[in-house]
């Protein structure tokens, strides 16, 4: 399988450097206030997110795989081919430096 990085940013997936394709999957969002909540005298807004259209997401294709944002692959449920970083791994700074494994919609 070929994977295709549609981040913005290189992927280093179990010590394999993915660079990015140039290309972005995006998708639209919004966002619904559902309520809120009191802490202590604060009210506090509690919103739900809204995933929409998803743009810049090649049509599928045999053999490749697309590596995307997690938010991107929820809101394409139905793709077999979308995967985005899992188990990440941090440097002692707590900065994102690899993943470990990939989630799909499989």
């Amino acid at each position: 399988m070929t994977l295709t990085n549609l981040t913005p940013h290189e992927v280093i997936l179990c010590g394999i450097k993915i660079p990015a394709s140039g290309s972005q999957a995006r998708v639209a969002m919004t966002r619904q206030q559902t309520g809120t909540i009191d802490i202590n005298g604060t009210t506090v807004p509690i919103y739900r997110t809204i995933l929409g259209t998803v743009t810049g997401l090649p049509d599928a294709a045999e053999g490749i795989g697309y590596i995307v944002s997690a938010m991107v692959r929820s809101a394409a449920p139905d793709r077999r081919d979308l995967y985005s970083p899992a188990d990440l791994q941090r440097d002692a700074t707590g900065a994102v430096i690899g993943c470990g494994s990939l989630d799909s919609n499989q």
